[in-house]
């Protein structure tokens, strides 16, 4: 597997840090223990890391020189990809067993699968987990991507022997915006660990985290304009004050500090009169989450886009209904009015709507929860999104490509 600025071993939460990393670092988790020996690559970003870190059955982080040995954003990594590709190349020539197959992560990691299945004769599957064509439609001059990324991504659709989308609208967006052969992608979802994402006690998890017994709107994600914070808190003003309701926001830049965009929020809220029934929590361990999940009677997520959305899956497997932007993967993880409620993004009217509606109905809150629960056991557990990788994987490492029949 290559995730080049997505490494399993990071803290979550950062600017560039989120549901990649988890992804990777689950997945290779799950076909470890599956039996199919893992190495990720990912670039090194700290001088004192090793060059391999065991990290859990089966599986291997290489950690790869390619520039300079710190956090680099990754829309300033691509010029050191093919010091990281040259790398790649080194480290698996002293592999006595070889590879059989690259999982690349993101179209940097991508390039270095295509050039590896050129140079190397090695068949590879893809994820993208974005898109740069939808980014740019969605974000406009705020887009920050290299102008190399689209000519990438169009060789990887071209050349993959798989390609993994995560949702029905990935599907759409490959075959529409790029062209890619629909016999060669394969649904397969993020995913949540049920272990670790469970059900608790309400008033017990409010209790333990000294949060009034009162009706709790909770976010959890990144704290950066697209994930729609700044319309969630909009909407949270405009609820009837005799709701007594509270706002709980989970996240933001590991450290000390509020980042900008979190004083940005912050300041909003206290120009909208909510600031007093806002709480701003800042970056929580994974370990954590499930408390304020369960502390919640509607977790909301409510991006401007999103590739797939991890966090409305905790949430689920939480058994706390969701509301969420009907965009991207979230249209199709949330079962509208079954596991929670949909809405238009930067809506904050709709929003405020819906939360009206869920928060003071107690039975309504409690049958979402459970359905949301049952659907989170039934699709999207970390075990069926590994049966489903490596059914894809197995199809891409059979590819009758020319480069895979000479590497044979």
């Amino acid at each position: 597997m290559i995730s080049e600025h997505a490494s399993p071993l990071a803290t979550l939460g950062g600017e560039d840090s989120g549901g990649q990393n988890v992804y990777v670092a689950e997945l290779a988790r799950r076909l470890g223990a599956m039996g199919h020996p893992v190495d990720v690559f990912t670039r090194r970003d700290d001088e004192g890391l090793p060059e391999v870190v065991p990290f859990s059955e089966g599986v291997r982080v290489v950690n790869v020189s390619a520039g300079p040995a710190r956090a680099v954003p990754k829309d300033e990594i691509f010029g050191f990809m093919p010091e990281f590709r040259n790398a790649f190349y080194r480290f698996a020539a002293d592999e006595d067993a070889g590879y059989d197959l690259v999982h690349a992560n993101f179209w940097m990691s991508g390039w270095v699968a295509c050039e590896a299945r050129r140079d190397l004769g090695l068949p590879f599957a893809q994820t993208f987990h974005a898109l740069g064509e939808v980014k740019k439609r969605e974000q406009g001059d705020a887009d920050t991507s290299p102008p190399e990324r689209k000519a990438a991504e169009m060789r990887i659709v071209e050349e993959a022997d798989r390609i993994l989308a995560t949702c029905p609208a990935e599907v759409e967006e490959l075959t529409t915006l790029y062209g890619a052969d629909p016999a060669r992608l394969s649904l397969v979802p993020c995913g949540v660990d049920g272990e670790t994402f469970r059900p608790v006690d309400r008033r017990a998890a409010r209790q333990a985290l000294g949060l009034p017994d009162v009706p709790t709107v909770v976010y959890v994600g990144r704290i950066v304009p697209r994930k729609g914070v700044d319309a969630l808190i909009r909407a949270f003003a405009l609820l009837p004050p005799d709701l007594g309701a509270r706002l709980v926001v989970v996240g933001g830049e590991p450290g000390p500090g509020p980042s900008p965009e979190a004083a940005r929020l912050s300041d909003l809220a206290a120009a909208l009169g909510v600031l007093e029934r806002v709480t701003f929590v800042g970056s929580r361990p994974q370990g954590e989450l499930r408390g304020y999940y369960g502390a919640a009677d509607v977790a909301v997520s409510v991006p401007h886009y999103e590739p797939f959305g991890m966090t409305p899956l905790e949430a689920m497997a939480c058994a706390t209904p969701v509301v969420g932007s009907r965009v991207g993967g979230i249209k199709w993880s949330v079962a509208d009015g079954e596991t929670g409620l949909l809405v238009p993004p930067k809506d904050p009217g709709a929003l405020a709507g819906r939360l009206a509606r869920l928060l003071p109905d107690a039975p309504l809150l409690e049958r979402m929860g459970r359905a949301a629960r049952r659907r989170v056991e039934e699709c999207f557990t970390w075990e069926r999104v590994a049966v489903g990788a490596e059914a894809a994987f197995s199809e891409a490492a059979g590819a009758t490509s020319g480069a895979a029949q000479t590497a044979r």
